[in-house]
């Protein structure tokens, strides 16, 4: 083994109760990788990028995802299915099992940090039973320089322990033997039992979903954001399949980055990670040109099978479709140095609308700004399964729902409030079906979407007409450059009028029954940004 880069022997683990550890600090990827393989924990690609399996989880475990409830937590946190409590003793001794668990054993510390603006910085000690975990958090949060690690002082600590499965979770008062929790008045991630990564990107990510809201001030996003020449910066929300990645990559315009950010009082926003962990399922150079050049010495990739000269193949989705690779956000070549902007000007809520009922562009009010971020819509294709061919509406709060603490009307006013005080126009764009449902009409092309994105970038939407379309209250361009006029009023592309308005009010049902457990704690204006009918009116006017 190479001497590690930086040796930090007075860093002592033992004031955490760790004993009699061998602790590896701060090692570089390339050693990071070098045990890793050693160690038959992994293997390397043909072009020498380190390949793992994640083992028993390939995602997270949204249902063993858990906060202390304690006097800091009890009144804040929106507690219920996705914000479960445990209490501090059961923590406590979870934490002291996880200790125990780790004694005497080989381990990897990291010190790092998460929050771009230096204002907001976060640092995080992290110590991982695994080598390529270690890794992995190398890639995804911030890096220190060597003098910021000569005195660092951590203001969270993650402990992460794949390999400790709780043997009596009922007495523990979890749901089986793997857990996900933070306590965030001794601020520790605890993570046991499950060896995927995101487990610690997203635990931060909800502690900062807490955090910067209700002590800083500063809105937390679950987005991507890049930044024009000009200095105009556009953020980008969409959960999973809807273009988020796709989009927020454009030449003309450098990235920020592409998961999660924040927006402070004075306008910045700023990444809150220090890389990237993309979906490479079907991935391919010609579909995500930046994201295949990524994968190179230094990523890790998750889960992936391989073809038989060694290569990945990206298409097999066999040992799960939740394929991943992370990497430093280096690995892309057009990106804003300091990974934070200033001046906000358009916002973009993608969602992939398998019904083919939403416009491809419409410009939002405030009050449906706020509607439309706290419902988080997208519609999933039906799986494979045969004879399943409706697609599915799926709403998640925020466009990240199991990472949101609070209730989601709080992240919602904070947006409404941020976007009027900024000018900020916001967009809904519909990366879906146009001229029919899923199985009917046909997936929105990635040129006109691209197109519309573009035209509003540069000031040419700002003056156009607008029509509002009667059943979702959403207000549609006439004319876009770049975009076939008959698209941009979905009823148009449809041939049956009467089957539109059908599939329409359907959809428009499902966002009233989804908002109604949202309603009591969320103000008028944004009631009102909802669809503007329910199945019980009658449309008789329009025909």
């Amino acid at each position: 083994m190479k001497e590690a880069t930086i040796m930090q022997n007075h860093t002592n683990l033992e004031k955490y109760g760790l004993k009699d550890v061998t602790v590896n600090w701060n090692l570089s990827p390339e050693e990071l990788q070098e045990i890793t393989v050693e160690k038959g924990m992994g293997k390397e690609t043909p072009n020498g990028t380190l390949a793992i399996n994640t083992g028993k989880f390939t995602g997270r475990s949204p249902q063993d995802r858990f906060l202390v409830k304690d006097e800091y937590t009890a009144d804040k946190v929106w507690w219920g299915k996705t914000n479960k409590p445990i209490s501090t003793e059961n923590f406590n001794a979870l934490k002291n099992e996880i200790i125990k668990y780790l004694s005497g054993k080989e381990i990897y510390a990291r010190d790092g940090y998460v929050c771009a603006d230096p204002e907001y910085r976060t640092n995080i000690r992290t110590v991982t039973e695994l080598p390529w975990s270690n890794m992995f958090v190398y890639n995804m949060f911030l890096r220190p320089s060597q003098k910021e690690l000569e005195n660092f002082e951590e203001d969270w600590l993650i402990l992460c322990a794949p390999g400790y499965v709780c043997p009596e979770p009922k007495e523990y008062g979890i749901r089986q033997g793997n857990f996900s929790i933070l306590d965030f008045t001794q601020k520790i991630a605890l993570i046991g039992g499950s060896a995927y990564t995101g487990e610690m990107k997203k635990g931060i990510f909800s502690a900062l979903n807490l955090i910067l809201p209700t002590e800083k001030n500063v809105l937390p996003m679950h987005c991507s954001a890049n930044v024009g020449k000009k200095g105009d910066t556009a953020i980008f929300f969409g959960l999973s399949g809807t273009g988020k990645t796709t989009l927020s990559a454009d030449p003309e315009r450098k990235l920020i980055g592409d998961d999660e950010h924040g927006w402070t009082a004075d306008n910045t926003i700023f990444n809150f990670e220090g890389g990237c962990y993309a979906k490479v399922i079907d991935l391919s150079e010609e579909k995500e040109p930046d994201i295949f050049r990524a994968v190179k010495p230094g990523a890790i990739l998750e889960n992936i099978v391989f073809q038989e000269d060694g290569e990945p193949d990206y298409m097999d989705g066999s040992i799960t479709q939740n394929t991943r690779v992370s990497y430093p956000i280096h690995h892309i070549d057009n990106i804003q140095e300091t990974l934070y902007a200033n001046n906000p000007k358009n916002i973009f809520f993608l969602t992939c609308d398998a019904f083919g009922v939403l416009p491809p562009v419409s410009k939002l009010t405030p009050g449906q700004a706020a509607y439309h971020f706290i419902s988080g819509y997208t519609a999933k294709v039906a799986g494979t399964e045969a004879g399943i061919t409706e697609p599915v509406p799926s709403f998640s709060a925020c466009f990240g729902e199991p990472f949101m603490p609070l209730h989601p009307t709080a992240y919602g006013e904070m947006l409404s409030k941020k976007m009027t005080e900024a000018g900020v126009n916001v967009w809904l764009i519909n990366t879906g079906w146009s001229a029919g449902p899923y199985g009917v009409g046909s997936r929105i092309k990635l040129k006109h979407t691209r197109a519309m994105i573009t035209a509003i970038l540069n000031g040419e939407l700002d003056n156009v007409e607008y029509e509002q379309n009667f059943i979702f209250g959403l207000f549609m361009p006439k004319y876009c450059p770049g975009v076939p006029t008959e698209m941009l009023d979905p009823m148009n592309t449809w041939l049956q009028k009467g089957a539109y308005v059908g599939k329409a009010i359907q959809l428009a049902h499902s966002f009233h029954l989804n908002f109604e457990k949202f309603a009591q704690q969320a103000s008028e204006q944004i009631i009102e940004g909802g669809p503007l009918i329910d199945e019980h009116h009658h449309l008789h006017e329009h025909f």
